[in-house]
């Protein structure tokens, strides 16, 4: 195998990554496993959060090269800062997201517009922008984090699934069209990780316990469990892998 580093493949030394929705949760323990293998990693938040700031300040204290962006990522002008910003990296990894909760009834055109805007447009705009660039340079890779939803929507949940469902569909594209310019285009689906995000329903002791039980391994995820797979898709030990959607889920896709 012809390794740019034969003695670590999974070696980023050189490389920048630019990790959206970074301060916290998957999107922090993916900059995070990204940077302590070399490369130099931009957080990004919706807001100068104190969260994204400490993120930042724990990554510098290791080591790693680490800065930090800004955008909201539902505003087109803000995706535009934000690729322009990050000045072509070499990884782009989609992860930031929004989801409500409600029957179809329920959501209005402000909240649709939001998720979509959000999870979707802006996957769009930074793989427009920012791919042609890796293609250019003959090295690059794109992970973005789905979701189990996108293949089977939960209740209360169809916007976002929607949404989850489309970008897999984009990355495809993406992987056929750049795959002879030496960039790789992956989803990578969690399944239940214990973040902020999910604290709140999974909160409910009786709900949880089900929920537990379908799940193979018995036990929900951890944000570190999604780290390990996209280290290995954004290294040169994955450079034959395109198009992959890989679950993350203890099995309970299966």
């Amino acid at each position: 195998m012809n390794f740019a580093n034969p003695k670590s493949p999974f070696d980023l030394s050189g490389r920048r990554a630019l990790v959206t929705g970074s301060s916290r949760g998957i999107g922090r323990a993916i900059a995070f496993a990204l940077g302590r293998t070399g490369a130099e990693v931009m957080f990004h938040g919706a807001t100068d959060s104190p969260a994204l700031r400490e993120a930042v300040a724990e990554a510098r204290k290791e080591g790693v090269a680490a800065s930090a962006l800004v955008a909201d990522l539902s505003s087109s002008a803000d995706v535009a800062s934000l690729a322009t910003g990050s000045a072509g990296p070499d990884i782009l990894v989609l992860n930031a997201s929004v989801q409500s909760y409600g029957r179809i009834e329920d959501f209005d055109d402000n909240e649709f517009l939001k998720m979509f805007q959000t999870n979707l447009r802006s996957s769009f705009q930074l793989v427009k922008l920012l791919g042609p660039l890796m293609a250019e340079s003959g090295w690059g890779r794109i992970v973005s984090i789905g979701s189990v939803n996108q293949g089977h929507p939960a209740p209360r949940l169809a916007i976002y699934a929607a949404t989850k469902a489309a970008q897999k569909n984009l990355m495809l594209t993406a992987a056929r069209e750049w795959a002879a310019k030496g960039v790789t285009v992956n989803t990578v689906t969690p399944g239940v990780i214990e973040t902020d995000r999910n604290a709140k329903i999974l909160s409910d002791k009786s709900f949880a316990d089900s929920l537990r039980q379908s799940i193979p391994a018995r036990r929900f995820g951890r944000a570190e469990d999604c780290a390990g797979i996209v280290l290995a898709l954004c290294s040169d030990a994955c450079s034959y892998v395109t198009g992959a959607d890989i679950s993350v889920d203890g099995g309970m896709s299966l």
